[in-house]
Order: structure tokens, then C-alpha cells, then sequence
């Protein structure tokens, strides 16, 4: 150090003066700091403590007296806030030097000292912690990027949806929006994750060169992007969505081979206040809706409260199943010719002990979509074929009708259906012509070879096999003519309108004289009144159920209505 930066430093005289002894043996800069009639100086210090103050005060000492207290050294900077507390409590402070590649971070602290003849003392140590500072900096820059894409990850991108929360509102709004890039597992499998990164690295540069001044980008997940962009309104926000996805609209180049990705944007406004995870999981949810739509959302906070209402039920679906808490009603089969009952159908009922009546129309494709149906497949199965040899055994004879009971495409895709069928047949000890096994056509369009293997193994057991909701699909005709099908079920929609729609009563002959042709029973849906039953007696239809019958019956009340069928004197067809 120089000799004039050495001689800035005034030495009061103290008993402390012999301290500078004992603070050369401290490894870090320190000095021993005096306040007596609103003047500071320096009573003892170390060498180290001369270097640290001549690097972060280029030397403009001044003596550190009173006025120092308005100076720009850091020392002085950290003694007017030490000068400010009267009872020299302890005190310390991280403080900055200089700015840019070339600044330097310190940590002072003052301890307090024994008072002398009005004279307060402290020690004042300085660390320098720019390396461990810079370390933070380097490794929190580590955490915030994407290794990838170099782009800021779903950590940072939280924070930057804050930041854009804390703009004056004086300022445009922002929204956030989420990129998800469509069939990207897919492309990655067949041309093998190399290829994969590169995809994502030039989705990720073509991204940012559709973003405005001011956007902010990052990667939120394998395939998903985010970004914020400030807008001013919801037209603004779908324009800005448009923007981006017309410019991912064009090929991609990979090697030799150019690869159309589509993409999937939902978009949620920055509301005041709001959460910045909510926000993002706002737009998450709105990426769902644009991939069954095609075209950019916005999400809309009645659907999420549709879909958290799902959640809930699939929860409490699981818990019901467990605690066998649901039950089958079986609504009666007619025969349009005698009146009598030829079957019943199985139909699953939820009595939520909170919620009241759950309807089967919305926990069903709850039960779908989570894969609880098979377990509801399940218990349905076993119920039904349960309940009907009770029949059997309180009437004391083989009674005279069968049971339906309805199979999921999920279920048929994905379970073993012969299994489940003949299990429940042997621990009930029916024989297979006792049940009706119901499939829509969309089991059969799904997967037709795995359909014609089930249809084939429910004919071996002897079972029943009806085509639920025949004409509201899209099974062909050469599906009704390979597969070992015993009934049509006429879909309510037509039958319904066939009293005031001619159309429909033309729709139902053809599907009767289909039936006809290829020597199969008929069932129509939704029989409502007296007149739609004589009709539908008239063109041939074999059964019908419908409310005009009877709405699905508690399992006690169903063997009676039977028995009331058939001893009805009024055995004309209807």
C-alpha cells in the first residue's frame, strides 16, 4: 500500500493501539472503529484490513472522520449505517463495490466494544466474498437454464411471470401462454433422441424468432414452451397465439427429411394477484382443449371447474368401488308382441352419500378416461350374474329372461373379456344363453380384429352378443355381416322422433329390415308412449324399453314386476 493512502488513516491515541497486534492475527481484514464527539477514526487495524480498504476505496481515506459519512468508500458507506445505530448494537451488511464483470462483493460486520470515557468502540471485520458470490450467481444461472435449448427452464419462467405481475397497471396486461409440441414421443422413437434434440432445438429457435420485443421465452417441459407476452386483452392474447402457430406451420429439417409438428397453444390472462403457478397451470389446462379443438384457447374458468369436478369424482369413484358402495338397477326388456318381459338390462347407480344421485352419464366417462372401468366392468359383471341366479333360486326354477349388461370400449381394449364373462358364469353357476353382453359400435371401429376375437370368444361361452346404439356410429355393413352379432339395438334418437319425423320412422324400417336380412333380434330404445310402441310392434321390432314399461327398477323390485308381466290378463302387443 502507499505510503499517502497509509497516512490517510488517523491513529487516535487509545489503549486499544496495542489491539493491532492482536488483530494481525485474525485472518481477515479487521481494525478497531472509534466514534468520540461525532468524529470516527481508526484505533488499531491489520494489514489485511489496509488492502481490503485500498481496493474498495481506490485510497480516498480522508482519516474516515465525520465527514466519511457522506463519502462513496465502502467503508464509509457501511460506517453511516453503523454511525446511525445509537446503542451500537450489532451490525452487518453485504455491500457491492464497483459494477459489471469487475465488481467485488463484501461482508462487513461491526461488533460492539467496552465504552471508554464516552468513546464507542467496535470491530470492524471485512470479508470478501466475491467468489463465493459469483459461485451462487454461476450455479443459480445453472438452475434458471435449459442444458438443451439454452433457454431460460420452468423455474425461471415462474419468476418471470411474477416480475411481469409486479408491472403498473398502467401498463398492458400480459397472458401466458403454453406451446405443446404434438407427436413428439412419437418422432423421437422412430428417428431416435438425437434427432429428438435437434427437433426441440429448432423449435425452440423458431419460437423465438415469432416472439414480439419484450416477450420471454423458456422451456417448461420435455415438449411444452412457455411464454409471456404482454397484450391487451383477450383478441390481442389469440392473435399473439395465431402468430406463433402459423410460424410452426412450416416443415422442419432434420438431415435429409422434413417433418411436419403440429402444436397445441393455450393461453391464460394475468389476472391482479394471481398466482403465478395457478396462471401457468391455467394455460396448461387450456393446451388440453386446444388439442381436442385444433386451434389455439383460452382458458375459460368454467371448464376447469368441470374438469376439477371430475377429478374429484374419479377420487371418490375409486374410494365407492372400494367400499362396494354402488348398486345395479335393471330396467325391463319387453316383447312388443306379448307384453311380457324378455330381459333386463344392468345399469350402474351411484348414491354418493354427500352429493346426492350421480348420474351414470357423468361418472361413467369418468371411469373411462381413468381406467376405473374396468374395475366398474368388473363388479357389474359379477353383480348381475349374482343377482340373476338369486332370481333363479327364489323362484325355485331356470326363469324365462337373461340379463344385459354393457361393455366399455375401454374395457373391451384393454381387459381380458373372456376371462371376466366366464368367471362370473362359474361362480354363479349360470349357463352363458343367460346373459347379453352390450357393445357400441365404437368398441368395434376402435380395434376390429381384437372386437371379432371377443365377439368369438363370447359366442364359445354360449353368451349373447347385442350392438348398443346402432346408428349413431360408424360400424359398416361388413362389420354386421362378419361379426357373430344376435341384436340391434335401436338408438333412442331415432326412436324418439319417429311420431313427428319421417325420417326417423324410414331410418328405423331400414335398420328392422337390416335386422330381418341378416337374422337378427331387434331392440328399440327409449319407448316413451303407447303409440311408439304399437308402431314399432307394427314394423317388426321385436322389444322395446322405455319408461312407458318402466324406468330401471331396484334389484328388489325387479322379479316382481316380472311376475306382474306375466300375470297380467292384457297380453296384446303394443
Amino acid at each position: 500500500m502507499s505510503a499517502s493512502t497509509r497516512s490517510a488513516i488517523r491513529q487516535a491515541p487509545s489503549p486499544w493501539a496495542d489491539g493491532a497486534l492482536l488483530l494481525d492475527a485474525l485472518p481477515i481484514p479487521a481494525a478497531i472503529i472509534e466514534s468520540h464527539a461525532g468524529t470516527l477514526s481508526i484505533s488499531a487495524h491489520n494489514s489485511r484490513f489496509l488492502d481490503a480498504v485500498a481496493i474498495s476505496t481506490a485510497g480516498n481515506l480522508d482519516g474516515l472522520s465525520a465527514q466519511c459519512l457522506t463519502g462513496e468508500g465502502l467503508v464509509s458507506r457501511f460506517l453511516a449505517s453503523w454511525f446511525a445505530c445509537p446503542d451500537l448494537a450489532d451490525c452487518d451488511l453485504d455491500m457491492r463495490d464497483g459494477s459489471g464483470v469487475s465488481a467485488r462483493f463484501y461482508q462487513l460486520k461491526l461488533a460492539p466494544l467496552p465504552t471508554e470515557g464516552g468513546t464507542r468502540r467496535a470491530l470492524l471485520s471485512v470479508v470478501d466474498r466475491t467468489a463465493e458470490v459469483q459461485a451462487e450467481r454461476s450455479l443459480r444461472a445453472e438452475m434458471l437454464r435449459d442444458s438443451l435449448t439454452g433457454l431460460p427452464n420452468r423455474l425461471a419462467f415462474t419468476e418471470v411471470i411474477e416480475a411481469a405481475a409486479r408491472e403498473p397497471t398502467d401498463k398492458p396486461g400480459h397472458a401466458v401462454l403454453v406451446v405443446d409440441m404434438l407427436r413428439f414421443s412419437r418422432i423421437n422413437e422412430s428417428m431416435g433422441g438425437l434427432a429428438g434434440d435437434e427437433l426441440l432445438i429448432t423449435f425452440a429457435r423458431r419460437l423465438i424468432s415469432a416472439l414480439r420485443a419484450g416477450d420471454s421465452l423458456a422451456r417448461t417441459g420435455g415438449n411444452e414452451f412457455g411464454i409471456v407476452v404482454a397484450v391487451r386483452g383477450t383478441d390481442d392474447a389469440l392473435k399473439a397465439a395465431n402468430r406463433i402457430q402459423d410460424a410452426m406451420n412450416a416443415p422442419f429439417r432434420l438431415s435429409e427429411l422434413e417433418i411436419k409438428v403440429d402444436c397445441a397453444i393455450g393461453l391464460a390472462l394475468m389476472q391482479p394477484e394471481q398466482d403465478a403457478e395457478e396462471l401457468f397451470r391455467n394455460a396448461q389446462f387450456a393446451v388440453k382443449q386446444a388439442k381436442a379443438s385444433g386451434r389455439p384457447e383460452v382458458y375459460e374458468p368454467k371448464e376447469a371447474s368441470l374438469a376439477r369436478r371430475r377429478f374429484s369424482i374419479e377420487t371418490e369413484l375409486r374410494r365407492a368401488l372400494e367400499r362396494n358402495q354402488l348398486s345395479l338397477n335393471y330396467q325391463p326388456l319387453v316383447d312388443l308382441k306379448t307384453g311380457e318381459v324378455s330381459g333386463f338390462e344392468a345399469l350402474a347407480r351411484w348414491k354418493h352419500p354427500d352429493r346426492g344421485e350421480i348420474s351414470p352419464t357423468e361418472f361413467i366417462p369418468v371411469a373411462e378416461e381413468s381406467g376405473l372401468i374396468l374395475h366398474l366392468g368388473r363388479w357389474a359383471m359379477d353383480s348381475a350374474a349374482t343377482t340373476l341366479a338369486g332370481w333363479d333360486a327364489e323362484a325355485g326354477q331356470r326363469l324365462p329372461f337373461n340379463v344385459a349388461v354393457n361393455l366399455s370400449a375401454i374395457q373391451v381394449a384393454r381387459d381380458d373379456i373372456t376371462a371376466m364373462v366366464g368367471g362370473a358364469l362359474r361362480s354363479s353357476g349360470l349357463t352363458g344363453d343367460r346373459l347379453t353382453l352390450e357393445l357400441t359400435e365404437s368398441a368395434i371401429v376402435q380395434d376390429p380384429r381384437r372386437a371379432t376375437r371377443v365377439f368369438d370368444a363370447l359366442k364359445a361361452l354360449d353368451a349373447r352378443v347385442a350392438m348398443d346404439d346402432f346408428g349413431t356410429g360408424y360400424s359398416s355393413l361388413a362389420y354386421l355381416q362378419r361379426l357373430p352379432i344376435d341384436v340391434l339395438k335401436i338408438d333412442r334418437s331415432f326412436v324418439s322422433g319417429m311420431m313427428i319425423d319421417p325420417d326417423s320412422v324410414s331410418i328405423v324400417r331400414a335398420v328392422l329390415s337390416l335386422a330381418e336380412a341378416l337374422g337378427m333380434s331387434t331392440t328399440a330404445e327409449g319407448v316413451e308412449s303407447r303409440e311408439l310402441a304399437t308402431t314399432l310392434a307394427a314394423l317388426g321390432c321385436v322389444s322395446g324399453q322405455g319408461f312407458f314399461f318402466a324406468r330401471p327398477l331396484a334389484m328388489a323390485d325387479a322379479l316382481p314386476f316380472w311376475r306382474s308381466r306375466l300375470r297380467s290378463a292384457e297380453r296384446r302387443a303394443y
